[in-house]
């Protein structure tokens, strides 16, 4: 396992870590979630995330069942959280948003439902134009000096968002964000790699990243290259989304360059996943890459990704640049 720095902090992280969304509650119940869990932490995958909103609040319980149940040191792994959308299925005014009461709620309803002392990382999921910037970095700050939060971060945040909370922060010597999750993948890069750039260095922001959906929502897998199987969680209630982003214009041409890719990815004796998650690595921007898996099978090929970054040289990453022929485009890569 390879380990970096969350941006400009200590913590390190690694680079590969392993994420609750979709599959915890949904698909995977504590037994499997601990076998899954338990491969991807046997292969050094050290930070494990988490959201309030993921299955209404069920894939934290899971999660800290499974951790309990692993018996793994405390000092030994992180774990994250998100507040925004609130854990219930209708949640009033007061249990979602960033307001001070909601993120100091969800902060320790979290820990709770984690069974953990503290919450290593705890990012705003969203931004929230209706709590003024101050209180929600405050807020923040609050909860790391109370040593209930390590790090605070942000997800799918602008640039222009960012550097207010960052000059927030420095106008009230508070603590700013130290981490931002933003998709990233093949097919979704603007913000990444060109609205964030100048965030990145250690004179503004010194931004860590927990990127997710390295694999645009499974489709680069290269499983949907001739349809949609069964079992795909594209069937799964409340995916719909999915199922019509996939049959889209947009959605069949990304398809095309799929198969493209799967041609460069058998010439480099890999797979399509391996590839699109080296691709990721391959970035230094990245500190680390969220995967998701519902089969111990995925953990493994997912986290032999590793192995494929070297095979990235410069003449392969030349020809992924032109299959994709998006890098500075906003109409594919950004959200």
């Amino acid at each position: 396992m390879e380990f970096r720095r969350l941006g400009k902090s200590g913590l390190q992280v690694s680079v590969l870590s392993f994420g609750a969304w979709v599959t915890f509650s949904n698909q995977l119940d504590i037994p499997a979630a601990l076998e899954i869990m338990a491969a991807a932490y046997d292969r050094g995958c050290n930070f494990f995330d988490n959201a309030e909103v993921y299955a209404h609040g069920q894939a934290e319980t899971i999660m800290g069942a499974v951790l309990q149940k692993a018996g793994w040191r405390r000092d030994s792994y992180i774990v994250s959280s998100k507040v925004f959308g609130g854990a219930l299925k209708d949640p009033s005014p007061l249990q979602r948003g960033l307001s001070r009461k909601h993120i100091y709620d969800a902060a320790y309803q979290a820990i709770e439902r984690m069974q953990c002392d503290y919450l290593d990382l705890y990012f705003c999921h969203r931004p929230d134009p209706k709590v003024p910037m101050e209180e929600i970095v405050r807020t923040m700050t609050e909860l790391i000096h109370r040593g209930d939060v390590l790090y605070w971060g942000t997800s799918e945040w602008s640039a222009q968002e960012l550097m207010e909370a960052y000059a927030v922060a420095r106008q009230y010597n508070l603590i700013p964000p130290t981490m931002e999750q933003p998709q990233y993948n093949m097919f979704h890069r603007y913000r990444f790699e060109n609205e964030y750039e100048r965030l990145y260095h250690v004179d503004t922001l010194g931004l860590g990243t927990t990127i997710w959906s390295p694999l645009a929502s499974g489709l680069l897998t290269g499983k949907y290259n001739h349809g949609i199987p069964d079992e795909s969680r594209v069937n799964l209630p409340g995916y719909e989304w999915l199922k019509e982003m996939f049959m889209s214009a947009e959605g069949q041409a990304r398809l095309e360059k799929v198969k493209q890719l799967a041609e460069v990815a058998q010439e480099l004796g890999t797979t399509m996943p391996k590839l699109a998650l080296a691709w990721c690595i391959k970035n230094p921007n990245v500190s680390t890459v969220i995967t998701g898996a519902s089969k111990v099978s995925q953990v493994e090929e997912n986290f032999s990704a590793l192995d494929v970054v070297p095979l990235l040289t410069s003449e392969v990453m030349e020809k992924i640049e032109g299959i994709l022929n998006n890098k500075h485009s906003k109409l594919i890569g950004a959200s």
